[in-house]
């Protein structure tokens, strides 16, 4: 069986299933994911500048309204259990939890503990923290000692 870390910033869409359930062909698979709600992992002059990039401007100015804090853990609670649950559904073994402080600590430890195979980061563009190699791909990649995957998802945030 394969081994993935899946690192994600919100809920799964199908596509986004689809996608990383199919990436090994035939091959069994078993996912643990962790996932940072996005209003924990930058602050909100990177997210808007980002949509300001991606030329959402609308999207920018409602930066302010993404949860923060205790409500993006309840919202990131509930957009795990999605994910798990679709993945399970795809006939994928999955698992997973929350991550509050220090992703890529959390990653590192986790792809030791279970000899992950890969990580999988499938995030929505970040082009700021991406231009510096400041994103959470390209800083696991000199951290974790196994081949990481930087996918996009198939859905707005």
């Amino acid at each position: 069986m394969f081994t993935s870390v899946l690192m994600i910033e919100k809920a799964l869409t199908s596509a986004d299933v689809e996608f990383v359930t199919t990436l090994h062909g035939e091959e069994s698979v078993a996912f643990h994911v962790l996932l940072q709600p996005r209003g924990d992992q930058a602050d909100r002059l990177l997210r808007a500048i980002d949509d300001v990039a991606l030329g959402e401007l609308d999207d920018a100015v409602r930066e302010g309204e993404t949860p923060e804090g205790d409500d993006a853990q309840s919202v990131g609670r509930r957009a795990l259990e999605v994910s798990l649950t679709a993945l399970r559904a795809s006939g994928a073994e999955a698992e997973g939890r929350l991550i509050e402080d220090h992703p890529l600590d959390e990653l590192k430890s986790l792809v030791l503990e279970i000899g992950a195979d890969e990580v999988i980061v499938l995030t929505d563009p970040h082009y700021v923290e991406e231009f510096f190699h400041r994103d959470w791909a390209s800083r696991a990649r000199h951290k974790v000692g196994v081949p990481v995957l930087k996918l996009f998802s198939h859905s707005k945030a």
